[in-house]
This record gives C-alpha cells, sequence and structure tokens, in this order.
C-alpha cells in the first residue's frame, strides 16, 4: 500500500513538472524581452556628497569655524577676567565689611549684586549674538553649496543630489554615486578667489 501510494507521488510530480514545463516553455522569449526594457530604461541620475568631508575640507566652513572658536575663546577670557575681578572684590568687601557702617555695606553689596548681574546680562547677550554669527554662516555656507550645486547641475542634469553621513537616514550608498571630491574641489575653487579679493 506505502509503495503504490509512493509511485502515484512520483508519477504526479513527473507530471507537475511536465505541465509547468509545457506551460512557461512558449512564454519565456516574452519574458526575456520584458526583463531586457528596464535594463535599457535610463535611471534617475542621483548622486551623494558627503557632508562631513565636505564640512571638514571646505576652506569656507573651515575659516568660519576658526573665526567663531577665536570669537568663543575671547568672550570665555573676556567673562573669567570680569568673574575674577568680581571675586576680588568680594573678597575685598568682606575684608572691609567690619569696619563699614552698615549703610555702606549695604551699598558696597548691592553695587557688586549689580555688577554681577551685568556680568550675566553680557555673557547672554554675547552668547546670543554669538549664536546669531553661527546661523548667519551657517546659512552662507548652505546657500554657496546649494549656488555652487545648481551651476554644476547645469551640465550634470542630476535630479537629487543626497548628504550622506554615517548613520544618517541613508543606510548604504554606492561609491561610484559619490561626488564629494568633484564638487569639494569646486566649491573651493570657487572661494579661493573671494578670499584673495578680501586680503
Amino acid at each position: 500500500m506505502k509503495n503504490a501510494s509512493l509511485i502515484l507521488n512520483v508519477v504526479l510530480t513527473i507530471a507537475v513538472a511536465i505541465l509547468y514545463y509545457l506551460h512557461f516553455k512558449d512564454q519565456q522569449p516574452a519574458g526575456a524581452s520584458v526583463s531586457a526594457k528596464p535594463a535599457e530604461a535610463k535611471g534617475r541620475a542621483i548622486v551623494y556628497v558627503n557632508v562631513d568631508s565636505l564640512l571638514t575640507k571646505y576652506d569656507f566652513f573651515k575659516d568660519t569655524q576658526k573665526v567663531l572658536e577665536s570669537k568663543r575663546f575671547q568672550l570665555e577670557n573676556e567673562l573669567a577676567t570680569k568673574g575674577r575681578n568680581l571675586q576680588n572684590k568680594v573678597a575685598f568687601f568682606q575684608q572691609r565689611a567690619p569696619t563699614m557702617t552698615q549703610e555702606q555695606g549695604r551699598a558696597t553689596e548691592a553695587s557688586l549684586q549689580k555688577e554681577q548681574q551685568d556680568i550675566l546680562a553680557y555673557r547672554e547677550r554675547a552668547a546670543q549674538n554669538l549664536a546669531a554669527e553661527e546661523q548667519t554662516k551657517n546659512k552662507q555656507l548652505y546657500d554657496q553649496i546649494y549656488d555652487y550645486l545648481k551651476k554644476v547641475n547645469a551640465q550634470n542634469k542630476y535630479e537629487f543630489v543626497l548628504g550622506y553621513t554615517k548613520g544618517g537616514g541613508i543606510l548604504f550608498a554606492d561609491p561610484a554615486a559619490d561626488q564629494t571630491k568633484a564638487i569639494l574641489d569646486g566649491l573651493n575653487k570657487e572661494y579661493q578667489p573671494k578670499e584673495t579679493k578680501k586680503k
């Protein structure tokens, strides 16, 4: 009984394989031409730029970062100096407090509190100004990159130029589509004449 069932299964499997072959044998050339069409169709021109490399090697960005770092450093030094001066005044006040009248003590204390508030207000204003300047520089950076890509794309006709960063939204990028070096070279070439005119 088992042998009859096994023989029947083998015969049915062979019959299904023959029917499958006969059914798809005639349609194979049509399927081959359909699969050839996408190979002939031109895909969208998509390239990418490595944003990390662009930022670390673009001269405008490097120069901007140097200027902003210098301003941050100057601000920190200025605030540290003002803070030390205030601490010295407070220490001097504490030494002289026992010899002062109550009215003189209150006046000096109010003066020191006002100076402390002025330093805090100055730090806040300076930090806001520095943040606004950084935002302006970032906008200039974006505009320069966008304008350059727009100009270059008149010849290349890319549909998309993506910004790639490791760990960003693009999980994989084919190195053949990497245009970072070409775009970076072009941006630096355009930036250099602007810098020499300033000097």
